[in-house]
């Protein structure tokens, strides 16, 4: 296996290895897993430092200036990913943990689709898997915040190079990645509706909790008084608005019984702080000839697009009878596995995405979920760590000696 970088001692101040990446419409950093302290508050500490949030406590309106976090929730992702030991076939591990730009708290509760397809090309960079001469190469990818296993799939050239492809929200055309989830009904849950119902009914609010790949809390545009085809800045800048989404899936969270990581109930006042579960989307009929049309929240701010987890737990929520995705986009599942296309108007155009699922005895099963992003690595370098902890110094001087 290829030997990558581990951290260095130059002068007296500790760098560390990372990749900076885009994948889809996110921008992180990928680690190798294997050169990070294993000591949750250690990998955390390294985490701010690189990412420039603050090490304890809050800081509002912090730009991140010091790191390489870029406010949003969407910029502001980091894998941990290596080789699983003994597999035949090449397997990734990943584990994603969420920072937000004005505090120092890490959600490692859920997966990110979009920055999953920035992992197979960070593998094949770091030459931690083989990069063929050309043709179509797949990596199969478990993420163990969600039990989620994913199959990248990418293709290169006659002459070399990345296949290319364009995505709504991303300028130009960049290395193409499908990414096919398998069996993502109840990721997090363990139930597709993780209610026991199709709707529910909170704040005086249709929702409907459905469970693929992400937790989502689904609704209807007008119930909220709303067009559903606001700008984002102006739904992120209704305060009353936020306030009873906030209520909302508080209320849908509890119902739907998340839990944190540990395995124990999430609080209504975790829930309240979360960055990460569950999502919220409110949808609309599409003007532009696509299924439906869907505003994001991840949950605390609008997305600019629409994430790729949660682009495909809509489109599977339009083959549930009786769900209000359903109600606006009826579409139809046979009671054979069947591939059905599922097109989502959202700020940045249009989200195609395919299910493979089938209909019995009025149960949805689905076998896959499959979207297309594009990935790029933006820089590949050493990060100093100014500042760090004697404790994590040690850590590091322990790795990079191994």
């Amino acid at each position: 296996m290829t030997q990558l970088p581990r951290p260095r001692l130059r002068g007296h101040t500790w760098e560390f290895p990372v990749h900076h990446m885009r994948g889809g419409t996110s921008t992180g950093l990928v680690i190798w897993d294997d050169i990070a302290p294993k000591e949750l508050e250690l990998r955390e500490e390294l985490l701010r430092h690189l990412m420039g949030v603050p090490l304890s406590g809050e800081w509002p309106g912090n730009r991140q200036i010091t790191g390489l976090g870029r406010g949003p929730a969407t910029s502001n992702k980091v894998f941990f990913a290596s080789l699983e030991k003994g597999s035949d076939a090449p397997r990734l591990i990943s584990t994603l943990a969420q920072l937000a730009s004005d505090h120092g708290r890490i959600d490692w509760s859920v997966n990110c689709g979009n920055m999953s397809s920035a992992l197979q090309l960070w593998a094949l960079d770091t030459g931690l898997v083989s990069r063929p001469d050309a043709g179509k190469i797949e990596l199969d990818i478990l993420n163990t915040n969600t039990g989620v296993l994913t199959t990248s799939r990418m293709v290169i050239e006659p002459d070399g190079t990345f296949a290319a492809g364009e995505i709504p929200g991303v300028m130009g055309r960049h290395p193409a990645v499908n990414l096919f989830l398998h069996r993502p009904a109840g990721a997090k849950t363990g139930a597709l509706l993780p209610t026991g119902q199709a709707v529910d009914v909170f704040q005086g609010v249709r929702a409907s909790c459905v469970d693929v790949a992400v937790p989502m809390v689904i609704i209807p545009a007008v119930d909220l008084g709303k067009t559903g085809h606001e700008s984002t800045r102006e739904l992120a800048a209704d305060v009353a608005l936020m306030q009873r989404l906030r209520e909302i899936w508080v209320e849908a969270g509890l119902k739907m019984q998340l839990r944190r990581k540990d395995g124990q109930p999430m609080t209504a006042q975790e829930l309240l702080l979360s960055e990460t579960i569950p999502k919220v989307c409110i949808i609309s009929a599409s003007t532009v000839g696509a299924d439906l049309a869907v505003r994001y929240f991840t949950p605390q701010t609008v997305h600019s697009s629409l994430a790729v987890s949660g682009g495909c737990c809509l489109a599977a929520a339009t083959l549930i009878p009786g769900s209000v995705a359903h109600d606006l986009a009826p579409k139809q599942a046979s009671a054979s596995f069947t591939e059905i296309g599922v097109d989502i108007e959202n700020p940045a155009g249009v989200l195609s995405t395919t299910v493979v699922a089938a209909l019995r005895d009025g149960q949805l099963d689905i076998e896959s979920a499959a979207y297309q992003r594009s990935a790029q690595v933006l820089l590949s370098g050493f990060a100093p760590l100014y500042g760090a902890s004697v404790e994590l110094q040690r850590a590091l001087e322990q790795v990079a000696g191994d």
